[in-house]
């Protein structure tokens, strides 16, 4: 079991794993080797998300989650599959945590008070005064 938080935790079986051949840069090693992973995690069909982190989730994934609702997360950035693996799970799991966060309540819209709406009124007119007096003097 993987604890996402106190209140989630994943099961290995959840996760769906391929090993994958990294992009870049890297001579003779990166062709020949699969490194790189693929991680896969339906989000649709897991029973181990609520629906409102389920939801918020959705969102949150964007472009990496699929028309299936199985979000993809490749990790490529070391040069060994065990990391590659361990970075995958940390990139999830801070994605589910984020998801699981209640979103802030919303803003309460205020206006602004009368003596608030004078004092910017007053500034501006001491303000046009000051650039009033930057012309050239008339001459009459």
């Amino acid at each position: 079991m993987i604890e996402v938080t106190p209140a989630i935790a994943l099961a290995e079986s959840e996760l769906i794993w391929k090993a994958v051949r990294a992009s870049g840069p890297g001579g003779q090693h990166v062709n020949k080797t699969s490194t790189a992973v693929e991680l896969r995690f339906d989000v649709r069909a897991s029973p181990s998300l609520p629906e409102p982190v389920r939801a918020r989730l959705y969102h949150l994934a964007g472009s990496r989650l699929t028309q299936d609702g199985v979000l993809v997360i490749t990790a490529q950035g070391f040069r060994s599959q065990e990391m590659n693996r361990a970075e995958a799970i940390e990139r999830l799991v801070a994605l589910i945590r984020k998801a699981a966060e209640p979103p802030p309540p919303p803003r309460k819209k205020t206006r602004p008070t009368l003596a608030s709406k004078k004092r910017r009124l007053e500034g501006k007119a001491r303000r046009g005064g000051v650039k009033a007096m930057r012309g050239r003097p008339s001459v009459d």
